[in-house]
């Protein structure tokens, strides 16, 4: 049972770290805010295709709403964290993306790959605004963080810590 101890230790830490922080609302927040992201690029794309600036207000108006939500889960960032989450939402939301066409191409190979890679980028936006970055506990070896589950150790944490159907 060594898999629900490290969990049980690990539940603990992002209680003392987020102490208050309902993590449901974060996890739903979050994919709010990858809807944003895909918004503003949308709105510049279709900008740029039909020449219509209405889609660049439409563009800075969802940013302002993006920049105040993404606030409310990136706080305090250390160097550019900020740009980090942004970018790592925005690359996990393409990748579902992606996986979604290949699994309607009947490529589920290539759709599990993706959505894999997806929940990893995910789940370091989580590692980095839970301040999990660094910790003496996570293990890197190879390149890759290692803790036990049989996973790389961030995404493991993440799926068992996050969870949107809490009420």
């Amino acid at each position: 049972m060594q898999m629900d101890d490290d969990v049980k230790r690990w539940l603990g830490k992002v209680e003392e770290m987020r102490t208050g922080v309902d993590l449901s609302r974060d996890e739903d927040l979050s994919i709010a805010l990858m809807n944003l992201i895909s918004l503003e690029e949308h709105s510049y794309f279709t900008a740029m295709k039909t020449g219509n600036s209405k889609y660049l207000d439409m563009l800075d108006s969802v940013r302002q709403l993006r920049k105040r939500l993404l606030g409310k889960i990136v706080v305090n960032p250390k160097g550019e964290e900020w740009c980090i989450s942004k970018h790592l939402l925005a690359a996990s939301m393409r990748l579902i993306e992606v996986g979604t066409k290949e699994l309607s191409g009947k490529n589920s190979k290539e759709a599990e790959f993706c959505f894999k890679a997806a929940f990893e980028l995910y789940s370091l936006f989580f590692a980095v605004n839970l301040d999990m970055l660094g910790k003496s506990e996570i293990k890197v070896k190879d390149g890759k963080v290692q803790d036990g589950f049989g996973r790389s150790g961030f995404s493991a944490i993440i799926s068992k810590i996050v969870n949107c159907c809490r009420e």
